[in-house]
């Protein structure tokens, strides 16, 4: 019971890093009132000192602790100053507000110089607020600096020995994280071949789970692959568990396809697994007797117990037993009595077995046994060539952007503006409270890059803050005087906020609203005007940099998700022509990384086209297209990956040879993935193109085109890689009508 439960938790917060978020600026700022309490230091400071505890806690963003150390010395001063200025200049507003505006742009513009210069940025806007916010005043500083040094000393603290984190053992909860989603991915399976046929709602369910288990699988593995360089001991060991990962991931995908295929009337697409809402196939029960449905029932739930691993020595036992058996389907004659859909499931389980084998023997060096069957054997040896085989390589650094095309830049220059705009408006609105609109539109602006991403981001903050103020007048009614019930629901309140900020950024904004009540109420300054205020001022800074963000230096969707797009294409375009390669017998080449970079690129167009896609949009036939368009080339990507993973296993696979033919067959699909790519791109210059994808043959035929004595030597390598091929042509071809590409069908 406390391993499941342990599960359920490492799967819904990947790494704990939720949790460990929302407890750190929890445990600061109390462990901050805990510190100042003693003195008296008055409701003002000990807000000033809650605020500037959160602010040096969530500030950091280094993985490595002695850089995270670094950052928080350095931004002690810089906080020190920030404050200073604060005070010194609230006297003299118009000096005031242009420092505020040369700040915020500053701090933007800081960006550039990687993580530490975010940091530096965000601590100096953010304690510059909370000297706004708290009205410090120059006679007060002496005070406020020794309030913002406690805060900072009680952040380290909290950090580094309350409730550290190093890049090791967060990599190792994420990996249990990854083993918990796989173990939830498999229990989907579980339900897809469970599913009445006669019930359609509850196909369409299952089909949803192993959507949704596939997606978040995916999610967790970008996670770890961000994390391995800090937390392996080096770049050999970090490729090695990011290649048993992607094995994993795509063994895994692979059983959710065949499944679905073999409950199908036809043969199921990728597509399915990857778009939103996608219909399930016409769907029926598992061909053949009643009793091949039953072991494959019986194997999935033995796959997942193997996955996690859970009981004594009894039950490792079992578990030997249990993956010998799940192994041996990798051979032929091992395989059951059964139709060919059904052996492919069998097939797909053996592989499943076999990547869990790889994981676990990368990640916990698992030692031989002496009761492995000969399957298990060979699949360990298999496993430990291709560890032997993977060689580190570097890639090539990007070059940047210069001027004001470069990112940092341009959103520096149109925050300075956006919050030029909201100091002007603010101050029509209130003398008193215009910095809420400053706040608001400089939060629009982070990790975003274009005018509809800022405008999502502004109205989901305006909605939190809505809802927010309304919990605030409750809040603030319940609590009334008690300080200290006040100060509780604060912390409360705060980890809320932090937990569920990567979840839904409406629910962050109706707990710093919420929160906003409280510490007004503790500062006296409570009123239903006040609350109403913030709402107005919300409104005015998200409007401020919507108009910012639309007419200076503008970055539209469309371009920027075209920018985004094209980068995909050309990833995707790079694997498949470096796998390609290498299983035509070219030299090997880097596939982990370019599988990595793909996969990156993927999550940044996945971001951008939120705009597009989100459910508030009127243009629903547009949003359709988008999701279909990241569907497709979630379904590219797969299939790219997997063709990366197998072209891996070259020259260590004992059964897998190089087959000439590939690269001919493939240059077809290579050639179309670059003309879409051109496509775009022209578009994006407002130029015309007259490039089109070429369809006509399939892959198979163009392989069976060399002559029966060529296939049948390479007939292994082209039976694992056909089926991968063949899909990603298709894939292409359906990826070409809705980005306006001329299709051309070649005899």
């Amino acid at each position: 019971m406390r391993s499941r439960l342990r599960d359920r938790i490492a799967a819904s917060d990947p790494g704990l890093l939720r949790l460990t978020s929302g407890l750190r600026t929890v445990g600061a700022i109390a462990l901050t009132l805990a510190a100042l309490a003693p003195f008296g230091p008055g409701i003002t400071r000990l807000v000033a000192g809650a605020m500037t505890s959160m602010v040096a806690t969530f500030a950091i963003r280094e993985k490595q602790r002695r850089a995270q150390a670094v950052t928080l010395a350095l931004g002690l001063p810089v906080a020190l100053v920030s404050v200073s200025l604060g005070a010194l200049l609230s006297q003299r507003p118009v000096v005031g507000d242009v420092f505020f505006v040369v700040l915020i742009f500053s701090a933007v513009y800081g960006r550039r110089f990687g993580e530490r210069g975010t940091t530096l940025g965000l601590i100096a806007f953010q304690t510059y607020f909370i000297s706004l916010f708290v009205g410090a005043s120059p006679e007060g500083l002496p005070g406020l600096w020794a309030v913002v040094a406690v805060a900072f000393a009680c952040s380290a603290l909290v950090r580094f020995v309350l409730v550290p984190v190093t890049p090791t053992a967060l990599l190792g909860r994420l990996r249990e994280a990854f083993r918990a989603r796989l173990a939830q991915l498999v229990s989907a399976h579980l339900a897809l071949l469970e599913a009445d046929p006669d019930a359609p709602d509850a196909v369409d369910k299952a089909l949803e789970e192993v959507r949704e288990g596939t997606s978040r699988l995916h999610e967790t593995a970008l996670m770890i692959q961000s994390r391995l360089e800090e937390g392996t001991r080096d770049e050999a060991t970090a490729r090695l568990v990011q290649r048993r990962i992607a094995d994993a991931e795509i063994a895994a995908e692979r059983l959710g396809l065949v499944l679905l295929s073999a409950r199908s009337a036809e043969r199921a697409d990728t597509l399915t697994l990857h778009l939103p809402g996608a219909p399930a196939p016409e769907m029926g029960r598992l061909p053949g007797p009643e009793e091949s449905t039953a072991m494959v029932r019986r194997d999935l739930i033995a796959l997942r117990a193997l996955v996690l691993r859970s009981g004594g020595e009894a039950a490792e036992n079992v578990l030997r037993q249990v993956r010998n058996r799940l192994l041996a389907y990798r051979e032929e004659e091992n395989l059951p009595a059964a139709s060919p859909a059904v052996q492919d499931v069998f097939r797909a389980i053996g592989e499943t077995a076999r990547a869990v084998l790889g994981l676990r023997i990368a990640l916990e060096g698992a030692p031989e046994e002496a009761d492995e069957s000969p399957e298990t054997t060979r699949s360990r040896e298999e496993l430990d060539a291709e560890d032997a085989a993977i060689d580190a390589e570097k890639t090539e650094p990007e070059e940047e952007q210069k001027g004001l095309r470069r990112p940092t830049t341009r959103a520096a220059v149109q925050v300075a503006v956006g919050s030029t705009l909201a100091i002007l408006g603010g101050e029509l609105i209130s003398a008193d409270r215009w910095y809420w609109a400053v706040l608001t539109c400089w939060i629009v602006f982070l990790n975003t890059s274009s005018t509809g991403e800022i405008l999502v981001k502004g109205y989901r903050r305006l909605l939190g803050t809505v809802f927010g103020v309304v919990a605030g007048i409750v809040l603030a009614g319940l609590v009334g005087q008690h300080t200290v019930a006040a100060f509780a629901l604060v912390l409360v309140l705060i980890f809320a906020m932090f937990y569920s900020a990567p979840l839904s950024y409406t629910l962050t904004s109706f707990f710093v609203t919420a929160m906003l009540g409280l510490l007004y109420t503790l500062l006296h300054t409570y009123s239903w005007e006040v609350l109403v205020l913030r709402v107005e001022e919300t409104a005015l800074g998200a409007a401020c940099g919507v108009v910012a963000a639309a007419f200076v230096l503008p970055v539209k969707t469309d371009r920027r998700t075209n920018e985004l797009l094209g980068t995909v294409l050309e990833r995707l375009a790079e694997v498949t022509e470096a796998a390609v390669g290498q299983l035509s017998g070219g030299p090997a080449d880097d596939l982990l990384d370019k599988a990595r970079d793909l996969d990156q690129a993927l999550g940044d167009l996945r971001g951008a086209v939120q705009p597009l896609t989100h459910p508030v949009t009127p243009l629903r036939a547009r949003r359709s297209t988008a999701q279909y368009v990241v569907a497709l080339l979630e379904t590219c990507a797969y299939h790219a990956r997997s063709l990366a993973a197998t072209a891996e296993l070259l020259p260590a696979h004992p059964s897998i040879a190089a087959d000439p033919r590939l690269r001919g067959a493939a240059a077809r699909t290579v050639r179309n993935i670059r003309a879409i790519a051109a496509r775009v791109e022209n578009e994006q210059a407002d130029r015309k193109s007259d490039r089109r994808v070429e369809t006509g043959a399939s892959i198979a035929s163009l392989l069976s085109g060399s002559g029966g004595d060529t296939a049948a030597r390479y007939g292994r390598i082209t039976t694992r890689v056909l089926r991968h091929l063949e899909r990603l042509d298709e894939a292409v071809v359906g990826l070409a009508r809705p980005l306006g590409v001329r299709v051309a069908t070649k005899d």
